[in-house]
């Protein structure tokens, strides 16, 4: 062993994706090109691809617990992401189970993939309510946050609000990411928090199909950040950057909806230039 202090320990929770570009891959990817020690339980084994997903099979409740105590129980954990859960059953056990746990969670409410798949049923969407009670960000794009704030639709100058909304009810951050705003060339993120501060973060729209395993890879970034013990603000800022410069980096794999390119990103600045606006 070396004088180095061990990396954080970061544990994802999700599905696996066959084809490498969303799910516990891409996790596994984005924590470790960030400096984390990727650990994993996998929720549901998928068959996809950049056209789509093609199968899915769900693991038992009780297994992906197992999985989960077998890392928690010995190498411990810095921070968790919670990606696709495969059944409310996993949604409600592992709101039990991590109730108690000391670190940030990051929740990312996975029901549709990139291609439109859908990947969460209406029992499980109802019972991500018990999992955003204990998480420390929940990080909903724009349909998601739309299903789970109720509403039928919301306008570009209503985000903030609906935001709030959820924080509010859940005592959560939100994280409501910007990416299908329609065809604006700014994609803008706003943070919420249950005291009421809120903050945007804002980046030119990149004009590319490869975009398989965004959400993925912020919220596993985001994680990787918050366990290096990055505040909140900087640690969005730097799993944002991230994100980006991944995209930045596809390698052009696929015909449809292709992956990221998580391993060239080389060099990360941790204050990139973007438009914040924060109010209290």
């Amino acid at each position: 062993m070396n004088d180095a202090p061990p990396p954080p320990r970061v544990l994802s929770i999700a599905g696996s994706d066959s084809c490498g570009g969303a799910g516990i891959q891409a996790d596994i990817k984005a924590i470790t090109m960030l400096g984390g020690y990727a650990m994993t339980a996998i929720t549901a084994v998928t068959a996809q691809n950049t056209h789509g997903v093609q199968a899915v099979e769900a693991l038992g409740s009780a297994f992906v617990l197992d999985q989960v105590e077998s890392c928690l129980s010995d190498i411990g954990a810095d921070a968790i992401k919670i990606g696709m859960l495969g059944s409310p059953e996993t949604a409600r056990m592992l709101a039990r189970r991590l109730d108690t746990f000391a670190g940030p969670i990051v929740f990312d409410p996975v029901m549709v993939a990139t291609s439109g798949s859908v990947l969460a049923d209406e029992d499980t969407i109802a019972a991500f309510a018990s999992l955003m009670e204990i998480a420390t960000i929940v990080t909903p794009n724009l349909p998601e946050l739309q299903v789970l704030a109720g509403r039928s639709t919301i306008a570009d100058d209503e985000i903030f609000d609906a935001a709030r909304q959820l924080s509010e009810k859940h005592g959560v951050q939100v994280l409501a990411k910007g990416g299908h705003a329609g065809d604006t060339d700014q994609v803008v993120d706003r943070i919420v928090s249950p005291t009421g501060k809120m903050a945007s973060f804002a980046h030119h729209r990149l004009d590319t199909r490869h975009t398989h395993g965004t959400g993925c890879t912020l919220s596993a970034a985001l994680a990787t950040m918050l366990a290096h013990r990055q505040p909140t603000t900087n640690a969005i800022r730097i799993a944002r950057a991230f994100t980006y410069a991944a995209i930045e980096n596809a390698p052009g794999f696929g015909e449809g909806s292709g992956p990221l390119g998580h391993q060239a990103v080389r060099k990360l600045d941790p204050a990139p230039a973007e438009a914040d606006q924060s109010s209290s």
